[in-house]
């Protein structure tokens, strides 16, 4: 049973929106750090954005500060991640995980979950 599943990714031209969702499993949810990461071609991941299900903390990148938000629904068991003014740079496979440490450095080391990614394509 996957404990992460993500929606929302697509193409879409630069200066245009996507929302991503992650829904967990509540073991994976309940007072946890979810977050999410991308992954360029050829790159290593990289953190993006991340959230403390329990009081709701977040952090973010500084390429996305400002453009993307990170969200929780606690009914839902899912995190969601609002991206606007999407640039071609942001063009990577995003990866919803769980079980990391939250803090300002969105380090993919302790990353314990992840999910399969979806992909996020931005035309100039």
């Amino acid at each position: 049973q996957e404990q992460l599943v993500e929606s929302g990714g697509g193409s879409v031209q630069a200066g245009g929106s996507l929302r991503l969702s992650c829904t967990a499993s509540r073991d994976a949810y309940t007072n946890n750090c979810l977050g999410w990461f991308r992954q360029f071609p050829g790159k290593e991941r990289e953190g993006v954005a991340s959230i403390y299900t329990g009081h709701g903390v977040t952090f973010y990148a500084d390429s996305v500060k400002g453009r993307f938000t990170i969200s929780r629904d606690n009914d839902k068991n899912t995190i969601y991640l609002q991206m606007n003014s999407l640039r071609p740079e942001d063009t990577a496979m995003y990866y919803c995980a769980a079980d990391f440490l939250c803090d300002p450095e969105i380090a993919v080391a302790g990353v314990g979950r992840w999910g399969r990614g979806t992909q996020v394509t931005v035309s100039s």
